[in-house]
């Protein structure tokens, strides 16, 4: 055999060797919730792992994606839930639409942040909470106090100068609301809960599509006081915004970011994998420069500007009521406050 005959033989081989490891590649589509800037990081130390399973994301805010995935019921085109709040992944395990599993890191997860299930529908990979950007040059301008309460946000001097995120499609405009109904009651729409809202709706300037819009529109002074969560108001901070960061003593709504495998995908090996990944010490350590509090305790490196006794503030949430209600809550929410929602696009 010539060197030009050993050569393309050995081209070939190679083409073949190549051809083959693209073919075993495997593609898991994921549907997320997940802030487009922690996708990366996540991906590429999952990846390092797992260099053939590659994962096509598709990405919209909770409300979306909760409402993408209930339609697709009868067609799942998901193999994976990732990054997507809990409340509604216990929606979905009410609708038979979750595959159980148990992943390696299964015990080192608190109880309180999964599934009660063995093996569970779902798990935690971190927590995130109620925050209050407040502009302080802003409200300095206009004479407007920090506040330390939620009730503080409905005195007249915030009128049309609060923001927070519309809960039919943000996660964490969810976890608001349920929050304030579990507090101080729901009882039919008459509750405690519903009375308060109806006091802060006579503030607010627009409800957003998205939970880390209030924050950003806080921290450009658009609004003296942006309902968000902790990772946004963490990070806009850090970036030098003239931001506090108000954590209201009557407690904080929150919720999990989670993890869940579809049922009936045809990748259950490859998901398992992710799983065992999104589980892990390793990733939950990625998880900690974002977010106080992962679901593995002791992990989370301490952030600037979240207090001591967070976790704490943290209310005693029921995921499951939070679920069985989400129907009949957005209903209401939306007759009542939906008037002053931004456009969807």
């Amino acid at each position: 055999m010539n060197f030009v005959s050993k050569s393309f033989w050995a081209a070939s081989i190679g083409l073949v060797f190549a051809a083959s490891a693209f073919a075993q590649k495997q593609q898991l589509i994921v549907y997320t919730a997940l802030e487009t800037d922690q996708i990366k990081a996540y991906q590429e130390a999952f990846t390092r792992e797992n260099p053939n399973i590659e994962i096509k994301w598709v990405r919209d805010s909770t409300g979306v994606i909760t409402a993408k995935l209930l339609a697709e019921k009868a067609n799942p085109q998901a193999d994976v839930v990732m990054g997507v709040a809990a409340t509604s992944l216990a929606l979905f395990d009410r609708n038979g639409m979750l595959q159980p599993y148990a992943p390696l890191n299964l015990d080192a997860i608190m109880p309180a942040y999964r599934d009660k299930k063995s093996p569970p529908a779902w798990f935690g990979m971190d927590v995130f909470g109620a925050t209050v950007c407040f502009n302080t040059v802003e409200a300095k301008k206009k004479n407007i106090p920090i506040p330390t309460t939620w009730k503080d946000l409905t005195k007249p001097e915030y009128k049309g100068q609060v923001v927070m995120p519309n809960p039919a499609s943000s996660g964490t405009g969810y976890l608001d609301v349920v929050s304030w109904l579990q507090m101080w009651g729901d009882d039919a729409g008459k509750g405690g809960g519903w009375k308060y809202m109806d006091a802060l709706h006579e503030n607010i300037g627009q409800y957003t599509h998205s939970g880390s819009k209030p924050c950003n529109m806080a921290a450009s002074g658009e609004y003296v006081a942006g309902i968000s969560f902790e990772y946004r108001g963490h990070t806009n901070k850090a970036k030098g915004s003239p931001i506090e960061l108000v954590f209201p003593k009557e407690g904080l709504g929150w919720d999990l970011e989670g993890f869940a495998i579809y049922k009936g995908t045809k990748k259950l090996d490859a998901a398992k994998k992710l799983a065992d990944w999104a589980s892990s010490k390793d990733a939950m350590r990625l998880y900690g420069k974002n977010f106080a509090i992962t679901a593995q305790p002791g992990v989370a490196p301490k952030l600037a500007g979240i207090p001591d006794d967070y976790e704490s503030r943290l209310i005693k949430l029921d995921f499951d009521k939070a679920a069985a209600s989400r129907e009949a809550t957005l209903a209401e929410w939306s007759k009542r406050y939906d008037a002053k929602s931004e456009p969807k696009k």
